[in-house]
């Protein structure tokens, strides 16, 4: 039992980042950080080989053969999953996947 390594698409670190200045933008740069340390931290659990998650259920997702894990109930993080690493590739919010 380990850890596999987690590896960023750019395409998921943008979208962290337009929640962040969304927040801040509202005056809230504590919670902007902390949402970004949250996302981060929560790509590094995906990590542990013991966790699997479903398929994607959204079709363009699930022909690239995504696992998709659901972070703060809104948000979907879509990811590949092989024997050594964890590729994250988009993070996005659950009701824009249509």
């Amino acid at each position: 039992m380990g850890k596999r390594k987690v590896t960023i698409w750019d395409t998921a670190v943008n979208e962290v980042a337009k929640v962040s200045f969304f927040v801040e933008g509202k005056g809230l740069p504590e919670t902007a950080k902390r949402f970004v340390n949250d996302a981060f931290s929560f790509f590094d659990k995906l990590a542990d080989e013991r966790i699997v998650h479903r398929p994607c259920t959204y079709p363009a997702w699930r022909k690239l053969t995504y696992r998709c894990a659901t972070f703060r109930k809104k948000y979907t993080v879509a990811y590949l999953e092989h024997s050594t690493e964890i590729i994250i590739c988009e993070f996005t919010l659950t009701k824009l996947l249509v």
